[in-house]
């Protein structure tokens, strides 16, 4: 048993010597060729910088704004009853007068009838009544009949004129009522589609038959800051030349319209909940191309003359909702420390990339006015921005 454990004693130490030698080769053969991986801080980022200079721009303040008709109307029927016919194509410019809709007219035609025949009626009943109000004034010009026959006869002259007026009156009911059947458009402009079809019952008061509508010229509305009045005043009173663009509109698919418009009214009074009054504006729709109720926006020339700060867009770095931009800028970089723990001297200048956070302007084709931030003869790094933290070191040219 003794000996037995003294041989596995035996094995167990001179395994350890083995490692504890290989381990020791293996820690001596690396020293020599240690390697200390570079600081990426250290590293310049290469990139691309504009000086910024003021220049004039031209750029249009933009608004969200609405495309209306200048007239529009839903068309109810004043008579209840059955379409029995329609006419016109939906989508189609109709005409002032031009017959719509026709509603079952029989009973209406049987009033009109029933109507005439009472004037007719009551037109001979003041007839009689008037020969014999004649008649009995004559022979009481001659005391030949009682005075109250005489009475009588003037009470019933007067009822029969009362009563032809009430059948005239009911008879211009019904023959009211008789047109009513017939809808016709109230004047020229674009039909909609209907929204009943021959055979629907509608009900006056409630059914809406179709909506009709001018289309040229059109009008947008639009909301400013009641801060903006006194320019858009001047803008009123301004007569601008027909090809005059300071109002232009960017459609739906951004396309700019081709017509420029001018502006209709300013709005009689300011929203006091939000301080802000409508505008309208008025262009021209030859080719049908505004519709009502399309979104838009409305775009407003900027006459400012005054030279203002740009920069490329590519410059702009967006982080939670704020904007900034690197500028280059001259630095020093510190000495680094010595083996022999002396320091060295320092290195000379070079540039290092600065966040500013700026507030931005209009946007100008592919450069942006920037209000503050920067100044005039900055040099904004344009290109490389994405590799770029504040310190970066940079290298411009390459």
């Amino acid at each position: 048993m003794n000996r037995s454990f003294f041989k596995i004693s035996v094995v167990k130490e001179k395994l350890y010597s083995t490692c504890v030698i290989a381990l020791s080769l293996f820690l001596f053969s690396c020293g020599g060729a240690k390697q200390v991986a570079p600081n990426p801080a250290s590293i310049p980022v290469p990139v691309n910088v504009t000086e910024v200079h003021p220049e004039r721009a031209a750029y249009y303040d933009q608004f969200p704004g609405t495309v209306t008709a200048l007239m529009q109307v839903d068309i109810h029927p004043e008579v209840e009853g059955y379409v029995t016919g329609i006419f016109f194509k939906e989508g189609d410019h109709v005409t002032k007068g031009q017959k719509l809709y026709t509603i079952d007219d029989s009973k209406y035609q049987a009033s009109y009838n029933s109507a005439q025949a009472n004037v007719k009626v009551a037109t001979s009943n003041l007839d009689q009544a008037q020969k014999d109000a004649d008649r009995y004034t004559y022979l009481n010009e001659h005391d030949a009949v009682a005075k109250q026959i005489m009475d009588h006869a003037l009470t019933t002259l007067q009822n029969a004129k009362d009563q032809v007026t009430a059948a005239k009156q009911d008879l211009i009911k019904a023959k009211t009522d008789l047109g009513y059947s017939i809808i016709t458009a109230p004047f020229d402009g674009t039909i909609g589609i209907s929204q009943v079809k021959a055979g629907n019952t509608v009900t006056v008061g409630q059914t809406v038959l179709n909506t009709i509508s001018t289309n040229d010229p059109m009008a947008v509305d639009f909301v400013v800051n009641e801060k903006q009045i006194p320019r858009f005043v001047k803008l009123q009173q301004h007569k601008p030349a027909a090809a005059d663009s300071v109002f232009t509109l960017a459609l739906p698919d951004n396309s700019v319209y081709t017509s420029p418009g001018q502006i209709s009214f300013i709005d009689r009074g300011v929203n006091p909940l939000t301080g802000s009054i409508t505008v309208r504006l008025v262009f021209p729709n030859q080719s049908s191309v505004l519709r009502a109720g399309m979104s838009c926006t409305v775009r407003v020339r900027n006459n400012d003359t005054s030279k203002q700060l740009m920069i490329p867009s590519k410059a702009i770095v967006e982080q939670m909702g704020e904007y900034f931009v690197y500028v280059a800028k001259d630095t020093v970089l510190p000495a680094p420390e010595a083996k022999d723990g002396k320091a060295e001297q320092p290195k000379g200048p070079s540039l290092a990339a600065l966040q500013r956070k700026v507030l931005l302007g209009q946007t100008v084709a592919d450069r942006v006015i920037v209000k503050s931030g920067v100044k005039e003869g900055d040099k904004v790094i344009v290109d490389g921005v994405q590799k770029l933290h504040p310190g970066s070191l940079i290298v411009v040219g390459h």
